[in-house]
């Protein structure tokens, strides 16, 4: 029974992860931390890194903690918090390093439609390249109409 509560621990830090980007990605990536996001939104990554990968430290340190303070058994409880998170942050690395931004080379060519809305959907955000005026913060629950086929023709 205790291992189904570690597991669901996990589960609703991966799902609750997404509204911590989405709000991080809005207020503080499009907000105060422009500095570091904004070579993001510039068309071209001719370099390995660009500075918006300090937000992958900045997600990193609280998981660790949670690893570290989570091994004491009395409040192992946070291993499973920090484990969500890490889950979360391999998926975004995934999704948005991966898939999205073809930084690796790993999914050149995908039919799957969930996959290919969330692309959509981070297309659009990076037609701002400003910081107002964005859209489409989440990485993976994404609004419904970027898996909508039609979505192409009307709205690239």
């Amino acid at each position: 029974m205790i291992y189904l509560f570690y597991a669901l621990i996990t589960l609703a830090v991966f799902v609750a992860m997404e509204a911590v980007t989405w709000l991080t990605h809005k207020y503080v990536m499009h907000g105060f931390m422009w500095y570091f996001h904004e070579d993001h939104h510039q068309p071209g990554y001719p370099q390995p890194f660009e500075k918006n990968d300090f937000f992958f430290i900045i997600f990193a340190i609280p998981s660790i903690l949670l690893f570290y303070f989570g091994t004491v058994p009395s409040i192992n409880y946070l291993f499973f918090i920090g484990l969500g998170i890490l889950f979360y942050g391999i998926a975004y690395f995934l999704v948005h390093d991966v898939l999205i931004h073809r930084r690796f080379k790993w999914f050149e060519k995908t039919n799957n439609p969930y996959l290919q809305g969330l692309r959509r959907a981070h297309k659009r955000h990076h037609k701002h390249l400003g910081k107002e005026d964005g859209e489409c913060f989440g990485m993976l629950f994404v609004p419904y109409r970027y898996f909508n086929n039609k979505w192409k023709s009307t709205s690239t």
